[in-house]
Parts: C-alpha cells; sequence; structure tokens
C-alpha cells in the first residue's frame, strides 16, 4: 500500500515539474524616455537613447501545449541621455520590474510574448542633481521568444512605459531588451 502511495506521489510531482520550469536570464536594455525634452535652467534637452541591463529569474507556467504564462523577477537598468550645445545630462534608472507574461506558442521553435509590467524604482544615477523620478512604473510589453535547446533560450522584445517617470517632465520608459537564458 505504502508503494502504491508513493508511485502515485511520484508521478503527480513529475506531472507538477513538467508543468513548471524555472529559469535565469541576462541581456542588455536600449532606452529612451518618450514625451517631452527635459528644461534645465530654461534651456531644452532632446532626449537619446543609452544601453543598459537587465538580470533575474523566471518561472513558466504551462497551462496547455501552446499557452503558458511566465511572470519574471528582473533588475532593469534604464533611462535617457540629454544633450545640447555640447552639454549632456546622464539619466540611469534601476528598478526591480516584474513583467507577467502570455507566452503563445507558434510552434516549438518559436512563442509571443506579450503582458504587463510594474517596476518600482530602486536607484537614480545622473550627473546633475535630478532626484524627480517616480518610484513606480506601470507598462505594457510584446516579443518573440526562441528556444534554441530545451533549455536555452533567447528573447526580444519591447517595452512602453504607461506612467509618467518624472515629476517635472512628461516623459514615460520606452526600452527595447534582448535577452539569452536558461532553463533548469
Amino acid at each position: 500500500m505504502i508503494l502504491i502511495a508513493a508511485f502515485a506521489l511520484f508521478g503527480t510531482l513529475t506531472t507538477q515539474a513538467q508543468l513548471l520550469h524555472l529559469g535565469a536570464k541576462v541581456g542588455i536594455n536600449y532606452a529612451n524616455l518618450t514625451g517631452s525634452d527635459i528644461t534645465v535652467n530654461s534651456e531644452n534637452y532632446k532626449s537619446d537613447a543609452i544601453t543598459g541591463y537587465h538580470i533575474g529569474l523566471l518561472a513558466e507556467v504551462k497551462l496547455t501545449d501552446k499557452f503558458s504564462v511566465q511572470p519574471e523577477l528582473l533588475y532593469s537598468t534604464q533611462g535617457a541621455s540629454y544633450k545640447k550645445l555640447g552639454n549632456e545630462i546622464k539619466n540611469k534608472l534601476g528598478y526591480l520590474s516584474i513583467p507577467v507574461m502570455a507566452k503563445i506558442y507558434l510552434n516549438n521553435t518559436f512563442s509571443l510574448e506579450l503582458g504587463p509590467q510594474a517596476s518600482f524604482l530602486l536607484s537614480e544615477k545622473d550627473n546633475v542633481n535630478l532626484n524627480d523620478s517616480k518610484t513606480f512604473d506601470f507598462a505594457v510589453a510584446g516579443g518573440l521568444g526562441v528556444k534554441i535547446t530545451k533549455s536555452i533560450f533567447i528573447q526580444g522584445r519591447y517595452g512602453l512605459g504607461l506612467t509618467e517617470v518624472s515629476t517635472s517632465a512628461k516623459a514615460k520608459n520606452s526600452v527595447v531588451q534582448v535577452s539569452a537564458g536558461f532553463m533548469f
């Protein structure tokens, strides 16, 4: 009787393990702020994109053969650079980002991803004392995932901020991410 219960428990755990996969990923960000230019001492500065990075953990919960939900926990650097007549202001924002992506598998290799992302500001680095960034950012993200092997994947994603990131400018995050990762 105990042997039958042990086999039933093992079978249930094996089935559950096929439904949940944990992983890690790392990648580069190409980030900018959309909206308005920034004004410092009554001078307008135009924004330019900066390069950053993201790193974190993810879980893929398989609901059907073609559909999964993938919550992630990432540290992501975003922001922009502002330039005018040789003056440059760099504003780098470090976020704890929590995207929750719906994954639709087109086949065994390719998947479309779409979902909301909540981000919490952890750090702000700039070469002037702006310190006016809001502590919460909400965005929508979408992209494409490619399984290279059963465990290795790459992703391309675009995140469009829906909330303003600054108290003094009408600017929203805009970030293109390219990632590589490993499923355990």
